[in-house]
């Protein structure tokens, strides 16, 4: 009787908070908002514009140490049930991105302006 009164009552809610969304905002149309280029970009133009590969390199450098640490948030868990595999699986993955941080760092791929 519970889950039908669940159901119930979620497809009452959900069928009025659909028709106060549907009646509520206001609608006025005009021709900047029907034009498909809302964004003040020139809609004529060039679609192929010239992106610097850096900012890739930094997306990819932010993902790998987001990465970094998703896999060492559990260090402190696993080092309770096995703590001398653990601490060296971390300290080698700690010392390699530090590596490849360094080597970035040399090679000048952090730096943003030439």
């Amino acid at each position: 009787m519970s889950l039908i009164m669940f159901m119930l009552i979620s497809i009452i809610l959900s069928t009025i908070l659909i028709i106060i969304g549907f009646w509520l905002p206001l609608n006025n149309p005009d021709t900047e908002k029907l034009s498909p280029y809302e964004c003040g970009f020139d809609p004529l133009g060039n679609a192929r514009l010239p992106f610097s590969i850096r900012f890739f390199l930094i997306a990819i450098l932010f993902l790998l140490f987001d990465l970094e640490i998703a896999l060492l948030l559990p260090t402190p868990w696993a080092l309770q049930m096995n703590p001398m595999s653990t601490l060296s699986l971390s300290t080698f993955i700690l010392i390699l991105l530090t590596i490849g941080l360094i080597y970035e760092w040399v090679q000048g791929g952090l730096e943003w302006a030439e």
